[in-house]
C-alpha cells in the first residue's frame, strides 16, 4: 500500500525534459524552493522586483510546466485583487499551483500564481459598513491571492507536506501552496486548525473552548499529542508494493500502483433486470442484488459472486410496494426483510415486508407500533454480527431519530400471522428499547458479535450501548464536527468505524479498568484514558477525481463472525471509487503517514478501485471465503449495471 501519496509526490517531480539528474538534485518536488542565487542577501532584498526575478530564474531552470509562458521580465506589481502583502519577503507569501489533466497520462501541476498572499478572513469581512465597529462573526474562509476563496472545513480535504512546506487542497479544482518561508508554513497550519475548530464547533479554539467541546475525558481528542497512544499497536502486515515497471491498467494510468494486488471478475446485469440499488451479501451459499425489478440471487464462490441465478420477482404485499432502500437477511438467509422509505420523501419507513426467498412471495407486511400507535423507523439491522445465519432468529433491531429498540416477529399469543389470511398488517412486538425525550438525532447503527450496539448521530457523536440496556449509553464519543452517516464495528467490539461525508473515523473502545482488566466501552465507562481516533482520508487529488459531490459512504470492516479472529481491511465507497485500507497498517503508530502530522492523525495509504460509474456498494465477503492463497475474502463492488469481485492476491 502507500501508492496514493507516493504517486502524488512522483507526479509533482515529473517534467517534460529528460534531465533526470536535475530533478534528482531537487530534494522534494516541483514545489521545492530553489537555492538562492550567488547574489548577496542584501542585494536580493533590495527591491521586490529582484526577488521575483530571482524566483522566476530558478523556476525556469527547473523547466516546470506553466499554463502560460513566463515573462522574461516579470513585473514586480502585485496581481489585481491580491493582498498588498503579496511580496516574497512576507511571511504569508506562497506560490500557487493547479493540477490539470485529471487521471490522464498528461496530468501535471502548473503554476497559477508565481507570488500570492494567503490569509484567513471571516465571511462579510471588508464588505460591511465602514462606520460599523462590529467585527464579522461569520465562518472563516481561506483566501489565496486573487484565485481562491473557500470556506474552511473538511470539504477542503487539506493535506500537508511538512518537508516541502506544501499544502494541497480542493476548491473547484486541486490546488497546492508552496510556502516561501518556514514560519509562514507553521503559522498557516496553526491558523487553519484554529479556524477549522471554530467553524466546526462555533467556539474559539482556546483551552476553554476545547474543554467545552470535548470535556476532561476526551482531552486527547482536543490535543492528540497529549493522549495515550499505547492502544495503537505496532503492525507490519500491509499490502506489498508492486514491482517496479509493472504494467498500467488501460482505464486509469494514474492509479496503476493502486491495483496490482487485485484479480478481477466482472459480470454485467442482464438487460431488463433493472438497475442494482443495494447489495445483501450472504455468508452461506448465496448473495442477493436488490434491483428495480426484484431480487437477483447469485452464487457465492471463493473468487467472488457470480452466476445467472434465480431472479425473484417480488409479489404480494399490495400494489404500492417500492424498491426497498434496505434488505436484511434473516433465518439462515431464507428470509429477507425489505424496508422501503415512506411516501413523504423522508428517510423513514412505517414497516417492513417479509420476503420468503425460496417462493419469491411477501409472506407478511409488518407495521411498527408501540402502545397502540404507529411509529416510523429510520433503519433496521440484525441483533448481532452473525445473526442472519441463525435459523431461529425472529428479532431484529430498529432505529429512529430518538428511538432505539428491538422488534419481535413472533406473535405474543403464539398465533402465526399470514398476510394472505389477515385483513390488516400484523404489528411487530416492541420487546426492548427506549424512546428518548430529547433530540438525539440518531442516524445509523450496527451490532457486535455479542449484540452490543453502536449508534451514530447527526451531531457526530457515537454512543455505545450494552446488549442488556438501551436506556443509557455506556460511552459517548464526542463529534468531530461532521454528522455520522454510517457506522460499523468489529465482531469483538474493540474498534468502531464511523463514516462522514469527507472522511472515516476509526475509534478504539479498549480500556483498562481499576482492577487491571481489559474491557471495551460497551461494558463500562472508559474514564480519561481514551486515545485519540485516527482519520482515514483521500488525498485532495483522489477526492476531486472521485466525481462531483462525491461523498464517503458506508465505511465497513471486512466480515468476521468468529471469536479470536481480527478483521484485516476497511473499505468505503466514494463516488466512482472503492477505497481499501489495510487495518493493521492504519493501527501502526509508526506508520509513515503519521510522521510530522499535527492534530488528529490521518492515514492516506490506501488502494483505489475505480469504476466507470458511481458505485452502489463495496463490501468484503464473509471470512469463510478467505482461501489459502489470499490474505482476505473477495471484495464485491456493485454499480447499477455491473457486479465485480476482486480477489486480493498475496502472490507476487
Amino acid at each position: 500500500m502507500g501508492g496514493s501519496h507516493s504517486r502524488e509526490d512522483h507526479d509533482l517531480s515529473d517534467s517534460d525534459d529528460d534531465d533526470t539528474s536535475s530533478r534528482a538534485s531537487d530534494a522534494s518536488s516541483d514545489f521545492s524552493t530553489p537555492p538562492p542565487a550567488s547574489a548577496s542577501k542584501a542585494a536580493r532584498l533590495a527591491t521586490p522586483a529582484s526577488v521575483v526575478d530571482d524566483i522566476d530564474h530558478h523556476l525556469r531552470n527547473l523547466q516546470l510546466k506553466y499554463s502560460e509562458p513566463i515573462s522574461p521580465n516579470p513585473s514586480p506589481a502585485p496581481n489585481p485583487g491580491a493582498s498588498a502583502s503579496a511580496s516574497a519577503s512576507a511571511v504569508n507569501a506562497v506560490k500557487l499551483y493547479l493540477h490539470i489533466g485529471g487521471s490522464t497520462a498528461a496530468a501535471r501541476w502548473v503554476n497559477s500564481e508565481r507570488l500570492a498572499a494567503v490569509s484567513f478572513v471571516r465571511s462579510g469581512e471588508g464588505a460591511s459598513d465602514p462606520d460599523e465597529d462590529d467585527e464579522p462573526t461569520g465562518p472563516w474562509f481561506l483566501v489565496v491571492g486573487s484565485k481562491i476563496r473557500a470556506k474552511v472545513g473538511p470539504e477542503l480535504q487539506l493535506k500537508t507536506f511538512p518537508v516541502q512546506r506544501r499544502v494541497d487542497f480542493v476548491a473547484d479544482g486541486v490546488w497546492a501552496l508552496k510556502f516561501l518561508h518556514a514560519d509562514g508554513y507553521g503559522d498557516f497550519n496553526a491558523k487553519y486548525q484554529s479556524c477549522l475548530f471554530e467553524n466546526s464547533y462555533g467556539v474559539e479554539a482556546t483551552d476553554e473552548g476545547r474543554a467545552k467541546v470535548f470535556g476532561k475525558e476526551f482531552a486527547a481528542w482536543a490535543r492528540p499529542e497529549c493522549g495515550d497512544e499505547s492502544i495503537w499497536e505496532d503492525a507490519s502486515d500491509a499490502f506489498s508494493p508492486g514491482p517496479k515497471g509493472s504494467p498500467m491498467p488501460a482505464r486509469s494510468p494514474m492509479l496503476r500502483p493502486l491495483m496490482e494486488d487485485f484479480r478481477e471478475f466482472e459480470e454485467p446485469v442482464e438487460e431488463g433486470d433493472g438497475n442494482i440499488q443495494s447489495l445483501a451479501l450472504g455468508a452461506l451459499d448465496n448473495s442477493f442484488l436488490v434491483g428495480d425489478s426484484g431480487i437477483h440471487v447469485v452464487k457465492n464462490f471463493e473468487h467472488g459472486i457470480h452466476g445467472k441465478g434465480v431472479s425473484v420477482k417480488i409479489s404480494g404485499g399490495g400494489t404500492n410496494f417500492t424498491t426497498p432502500k434496505k434488505a436484511l437477511l434473516m433465518r439462515a438467509e431464507t428470509n429477507m426483510l425489505l424496508m422501503s422509505p415512506a411516501t413523504d420523501g423522508k428517510p423513514h419507513a412505517k414497516g417492513v415486508h417479509q420476503l420468503d426467498i425460496e417462493t419469491g412471495k411477501v409472506v407478511s407486511q409488518w407495521k411498527f407500533g408501540k402502545d397502540g400507535a404507529d411509529i416510523n423507523m429510520r433503519d433496521i439491522t440484525n441483533d448481532s454480527k452473525g445473526a442472519q445465519m441463525d435459523a431461529s432468529e425472529s428479532t431484529f433491531l430498529g432505529l429512529d431519530d430518538n428511538r432505539l429498540c428491538r422488534w419481535d416477529m413472533r406473535d405474543r399469543h403464539g398465533i402465526v400471522q399470514n398476510l394472505a389470511s389477515s385483513m390488516e398488517s400484523p404489528v411487530l412486538e416492541w420487546t426492548q428499547g427506549h424512546q428518548f425525550s430529547r433530540g438525539t438525532n440518531f442516524q445509523c447503527f450496527a451490532s457486535t458479535g455479542d449484540g452490543s450496539i453502536v449508534v451514530g448521530s447527526l451531531d457526530g457523536k457515537i454512543r455505545l450501548y450494552s446488549k442488556s440496556s438501551m436506556r443509557m449509553a455506556k460511552t459517548a464519543f464526542p463529534g468531530l464536527g461532521s454528522p455520522i452517516t454510517h457506522v460499523d464495528v468489529t465482531y469483538d467490539g474493540k474498534w468502531i468505524l464511523g463514516t462522514t461525508d469527507t472522511y472515516l473515523v476509526l475509534i478504539c473502545t479498549i480500556f483498562i479498568d481499576k482492577d487491571g482488566k481489559e474491557k471495551t466501552g460497551f461494558g463500562g465507562r472508559m474514564g480519561n484514558r481514551i486515545a485519540a481516533p485516527r482519520l482515514l482520508k483521500l488525498s485532495p487529488l483522489h477526492s476531486h477525481l472521485a466525481g462531483d459531490n462525491s461523498k464517503f459512504r458506508e465505511g465497513r470492516f471486512s466480515w468476521v463472525t468468529d471469536n479470536g479472529k481480527q478483521e484485516r481491511h476497511l473499505v468505503t465507497t466514494v463516488g466512482r471509487y472503492s477505497v481499501v485500507w489495510n487495518f493493521l497498517q492504519v493501527k501502526n503508530s509508526h506508520h509513515e503517514c503519521y510522521k510530522n502530522q499535527e492534530g488528529l492523525k490521518s492515514c492516506y495509504c490506501y488502494k483505489v478501485i475505480p469504476k466507470d460509474e458511481s458505485i452502489v456498494a463495496s463490501r468484503f465477503m464473509h471470512e469463510k471465503y478467505d482461501v489459502s492463497d489470499c490474505p482476505e475474502a473477495p471484495l464485491v463492488v456493485a454499480t447499477p449495471m455491473k457486479v465485480t469481485s476482486f480477489s486480493v492476491s498475496s502472490q507476487r
